[in-house]
């Protein structure tokens, strides 16, 4: 298959949905060849917020201490080989079409067939092997105990802050989300975790118990060294990945830590870019606990002003709660759609605007949004749904957006 054509192949597979189970990655991975090697350190990453900033930081640290590292990650903002990186370098559309060329053959071999996801990550593992990768961070999809994740072996888990989303999938309270992300845990490996509200902690501690896991809980933030990535978080999520580095045996210098930190990058979140002189944010908060964090980042970056807010969102996430937070920044809203089957109609989202917010206009589409913001004053803040984030960047900064379900 041609680029095009295998990307087209993995895309029609998200209509096999999401099947949350380690049995079908397993298989897929060990019918690929895709384990990492003996020795190869794992590095896994689950959570809520900060997932990604978190596993880019570890990436970033590994490799300024001269590790050939690969970084898996999703979703993806605008191309699809973004989610699997070796040394920063996302894989080569060659390849990419002939290791799934290669795959489409054993899937069609499997029953039932494997998912999107399986698939990406199957590929993923199999180009960090033959890279010769010495770190491999791989980032949950979604949950924990039963991501496709879960069924490579790890040598260091981290936990994130953790906070209600994929409640369909996860459980209905905080604590029952929590043991889902603690399914990541491994017997005798060591586990680290963010703070966490008094609930998750002791979930958290039950369940490394149980698995025989030493947990740690991060206490302070990482001072002392610049950080890419705007927001108090963001020193929090440092701490992590630099506790997640050490736990793997990786020796760390003031050096190695001040390159890494002050080079790693994390599009998406909190990301300043310039666009027809005007100074843009995006920002991927889709649930609750991101849209506190962009609001603090906000106030820490630009105190009092107000934004033009491009929003938009899916089906199942909270966005009452979003606006509630987000709207109180804005001068004025500008509500887009998405191009993606989960999008939500942009008069559904209007209707979650909480009482007393400023004006709102509801858009046929991205590009009509961003013209009318255009014409405003202020900066703009395009924020909510990563599938907008992702359509936006296209836009702003030139690119093909792949639009995903998954």
């Amino acid at each position: 298959m041609t680029y095009q054509e295998s990307i087209d192949w993995l895309f029609s597979t998200q209509l096999f949905g999401i099947k949350l189970g380690l049995e079908g990655p397993r298989r897929l991975l060990k019918e690929y060849l895709a384990y990492p090697d003996h020795g190869v350190k794992v590095i896994h990453v689950a959570g809520t917020n900060g997932k990604g900033s978190t596993c880019a930081m570890i990436d970033a640290v590994s490799r300024s201490a001269g590790n050939r590292t690969g970084l898996f990650t999703s979703p993806h903002l605008i191309d699809f080989r973004e989610r699997i990186r070796v040394s920063g370098n996302e894989i080569p559309e060659v390849d990419c079409a002939a290791m799934l060329t290669e795959l489409r053959g054993i899937c069609e071999g499997l029953d039932p067939h494997p998912t999107f996801f399986e698939i990406t990550l199957a590929l993923a593992m199999r180009w960090f092997r033959e890279r010769d990768c010495e770190v491999i961070v791989l980032e949950t999809g979604m949950g924990g105990r039963l991501d496709a994740t879960t069924a490579v072996p790890a040598d260091v888990c981290a936990i994130t802050p953790i906070g209600l989303d994929h409640m369909q999938w996860l459980g209905e309270t905080i604590e029952q989300i929590a043991a889902e992300k603690a399914g990541i845990f491994v017997e005798g490996k060591p586990a680290i975790s963010a703070p966490q509200e008094d609930g998750v902690r002791r979930v958290l501690k039950k369940e490394a118990n149980e698995r025989r896991s030493p947990l740690s809980f991060i206490e302070l933030p990482l001072e002392g060294y610049p950080i890419a990535l705007p927001g108090l978080h963001q020193r929090w999520n440092a701490a992590l990945a630099v506790e997640c580095l050490h736990a793997a045996g990786i020796h760390l210098d003031y050096g190695t830590l001040h390159h890494g930190l002050s080079t790693v990058r994390w599009p998406g979140r909190f990301e300043v870019i310039t666009y027809r002189d005007r100074e843009v944010i995006l920002d991927g908060a889709h649930n609750p606990q991101g849209a506190e964090v962009l609001v603090r980042t906000w106030r820490e970056q630009y105190r009092d002003r107000k934004a033009v807010l491009v929003f938009s969102a899916v089906a199942a996430k909270d966005v009452s709660g979003i606006l509630a937070l987000l709207a109180p920044l804005a001068a004025e809203i500008h509500l887009s759609p998405v191009d993606t089957p989960r999008a939500l109609p942009t008069e559904e989202i209007a209707a979650s605007l909480p009482p007393g917010s400023p004006g709102h206009e509801c858009h046929p589409s991205f590009d009509a949004a961003l013209g009318a913001a255009l014409r405003a004053d202020g900066p703009i803040l395009i924020a909510g749904s990563l599938f907008l984030v992702g359509e936006a960047k296209a836009k702003l900064q030139g690119g093909e957006f792949q639009a995903s379900t998954q």
